[in-house]
């Protein structure tokens, strides 16, 4: 007996919870909803604090600053926070609206894979006068050892004007909601770390309230703040945010070979790989592996100082090289 009739050609639930009519081939190029953002330099400001910006970086933590501007990576968080400057229900926030031929996803379920940003220009102080909205579409989606792969893109846009700020990559892993026979799809190779020393290292001490302030960015998953929900799911307590590691990796690249300057950096991205914990510290080795015009490209790693665990993998940046002052 069917508990759920079909709708709109959705796939049709089964008394067993597994879905009849599944087409992983349909969900291909389906576009979202588009979600409304924005944001005030207050939340510039806490961002930048967040993810471990220095009082020698006071173009990320002063409004009145000559050279003012939000942290690169700033927007990866707007999905999450819209227009809000209040706390919301991040679990109700983070379900995704039905995908053609897809399963509905169990959100409690799923977690991030890869993310990855380009700036395409540069990102405004505030979204004072802009009618921004995130534009988000799915590029892929594969089915991996039981579980769904889904590969996503999303622009950053103003409504007003038509241009694009930033444009996102996501990898998202539902687990153990596969095993319907769709395409595995592409594995993307995993990045070498070059045998050598790193040409930059960055150091960077959490502390048992990190992942507290960086919730405040917008990422109030209560995972991050809540222990006894955590170990409930085996985990040893609060964990910080995969986008916190991630953004204090992309700071501290752009502070170890750019001189902090948001106008060199053009791309990050990178591969979550073990949980990191309020009070660990972070060591991100990065490496220079050659250039291509007027940019460098590089690749880092980030890891657990202690233990040895790899917090962040197959990571990569594309840098704007400096300016001659000639």
């Amino acid at each position: 007996m069917l508990e759920t009739m079909s709708l709109g050609g959705r796939p049709v639930r089964r008394a067993n919870g597994r879905y009849d009519d599944v087409d992983f081939h349909r969900a291909v190029g389906h576009k979202f909803r588009p979600i409304k953002c924005g944001y005030n330099r207050r939340d510039v400001l806490l961002f930048a604090i967040a993810i471990g910006a220095q009082a020698d970086e006071k173009h990320f933590l002063y409004e009145r600053h000559p050279r003012f501007a939000a942290f690169p990576t700033f927007p990866i968080n707007l999905a999450f926070k819209q227009t809000d400057q209040d706390v919301f229900d991040f679990v109700a926030r983070t379900t995704s609206e039905p995908i053609p031929g897809l399963p509905p996803f169990d959100a409690q379920r799923c977690v991030d894979g890869e993310r990855g940003i380009e700036i395409v220009n540069p990102i405004p102080a505030s979204s004072r006068g802009l009618d921004l909205e995130i534009h988000s579409r799915v590029l892929g989606v594969y089915d991996r050892g039981g579980s769904i792969v889904s590969e996503q893109e999303h622009d950053l846009v103003d409504m007003n004007t038509g241009t694009v700020y930033v444009r996102m990559t996501s990898t998202a892993l539902a687990i153990g909601q596969g095993g319907y026979g769709g395409p595995e799809g592409p594995i993307r190779p995993t990045i070498q770390m070059p045998a050598r020393q790193p040409d930059a290292v960055h150091s960077y001490k959490t502390t048992p309230e990190t992942a507290l302030l960086y919730r405040l960015c917008g990422d109030y998953n209560p995972m991050h703040a809540d222990d006894e929900l955590s170990k409930r799911v085996g985990l040893r307590g609060a964990t910080l945010q995969g986008l916190g590691t991630w953004n204090i990796a992309a700071h501290g690249l752009l502070r170890g070979v750019a001189d902090s300057d948001p106008s060199r950096f053009k791309a990050f991205g990178a591969r979550f790989r073990s949980v990191v914990y309020p009070g660990d510290e972070l060591q991100t080795w990065i490496w220079r592996t050659g250039s291509e015009g007027c940019f460098d490209h590089y690749v880092f790693e980030t890891i657990v100082k202690g233990d040895g665990r790899v917090a962040l993998s197959n990571g990569y940046a594309k840098i704007r090289q400096q300016r001659s002052k000639l």
